[in-house]
């Protein structure tokens, strides 16, 4: 008989995870806090290990529909614009990992993941279903919202985000996510409206003391998403991933770039921003799950953006936890779920530490900084492909 599941989350995370144990047979309760399905935000790069898993869920040729193929990773100096080293991607990097590499705005990928679950009969949403309440016992979970409404459920799965109140239920005591001192300010851009100098078809990386910038493009090529990480203070509310900013306090904070990375920040017609924070990395299975109770994603392992695999990390858990489950009946949930957090926690911790240490690398200064890039120049693209993690 297979299980009534509670998916606390309606974001990536969310909808990968509702998806995959629909297609595992499983009836599906989908709780969104927000009063409609949607998301915000930025660009998404989508390594090999996260397209093989959307593959797996049926999403490919969707996928391709709104997506990007840059050709390349170049990483460059901020200041003067010389090339530290360069990994081709496309068709080289499809042919190495058996997925490609793209670039996708995280709105339309949440949009191809709302299509594919509704597409799902099994599977019920519901909007304004905030969980401020869960109650769970040997056989059953109850999760009930913050206007009195309430589901049970054989399972639930936290895919609630950053701020999780699922979480609290599985990693105990609790505490909040730590505030790391850097700021993201992004941007889009249609292609065509900025000068021919300032297009990019891969993914540009600049850096510069304590500060980085990227760009690539999303939605067929045909819009530019550009990020800037630097280390400042938000003065805004940390919850806030959508704060209005400006060039000018990107600028107060960074300081001006070289010509050629700020012809591009200029180029923008409007920034946002929003304060970066994170978690330890896991130290064990027991901080993904507690009896019928699991996390995934950032309400698991939120992770700096210094690895680009937040949104990889979240699709490959619900994939993963659609594979532990499989089509088990629900006496069998607990064990599957300690099946799923054995297979995870320590994937997702090497890569929170991972994205961490490049934190500290792309931002370095002085002789470390000197370091950096002799050892980009030299071996160049070795030093950026990730066999561990594009390959898992």
């Amino acid at each position: 008989m297979a299980a009534h599941i509670l998916v606390a989350g309606g974001g990536i995370g969310g909808l990968a995870s509702a998806l995959a144990l629909a297609r595992q047979g499983h009836r599906i309760e989908l709780l969104e806090q927000a009063s409609a399905f949607g998301e915000i935000g930025a660009g998404v790069q989508l390594g090999p290990n996260a397209t093989r898993r959307l593959r797996a869920l049926g999403l490919e040729k969707a996928l391709a529909a709104v997506a990007a193929q840059p050709d390349a990773l170049t990483v460059r100096s901020a200041a003067g614009n010389d090339v530290l080293a360069r990994m081709p991607l496309a068709q080289a990097i499809a042919q190495r990992y058996g997925a490609p590499y793209l670039c996708v705005h995280r709105a339309d990928l949440h949009t191809l993941l709302l299509d594919a679950v509704r597409d799902q009969e099994c599977i019920a949403l519901n909007t304004d279903a905030r969980i401020v309440d869960v109650k769970f016992n040997d056989n059953v979970v109850c999760a009930s919202s913050a206007d009195a409404r309430a589901w049970e459920g054989d399972a639930l799965i936290g895919a609630d985000g950053l701020w999780s109140n699922v979480r609290q239920h599985v990693a105990t005591p609790d505490s909040p996510p730590r505030a790391t001192g850097h700021m993201a300010w992004r941007a889009m851009v249609a292609q065509s409206a900025i000068p021919a100098a300032l297009r990019r078809h891969g993914v540009e990386v600049w850096l510069g003391p304590r500060l980085h910038a990227v760009a690539y493009p999303v939605r067929g090529g045909e819009w530019l998403n550009v990020v800037v990480i630097a280390e400042a203070t938000s003065a805004g509310d940390v919850r806030d991933w959508d704060q209005a900013s400006s060039l000018v306090a990107l600028q107060q904070a960074t300081g001006r770039s070289g010509a050629a990375l700020q012809a591009l920040l200029e180029a923008m017609p409007g920034w946002r921003a929003w304060a970066l924070s994170d978690r330890a990395p896991l130290t064990g299975a027991d901080e993904l799950v507690r009896e019928r109770i699991a996390l995934v994603g950032d309400a698991a392992h939120p992770m700096l953006p210094y690895l680009a695999q937040g949104a990889g990390m979240a699709i490959e858990d619900a994939v993963a936890l659609g594979e532990a489950l499989g089509g088990g009946a629900p006496a069998e949930l607990p064990n599957a779920l300690q099946r799923y957090a054995a297979a995870r926690w320590q994937r997702n911790a090497r890569v929170q530490a991972r994205a961490q240490r490049n934190g500290q690398i792309f931002h370095a200064t002085g002789p470390v900084r000197l370091g950096r890039d002799l050892a980009m120049r030299t071996f160049g693209a070795a030093l950026l492909d990730q066999p561990w993690l594009y390959a898992g």
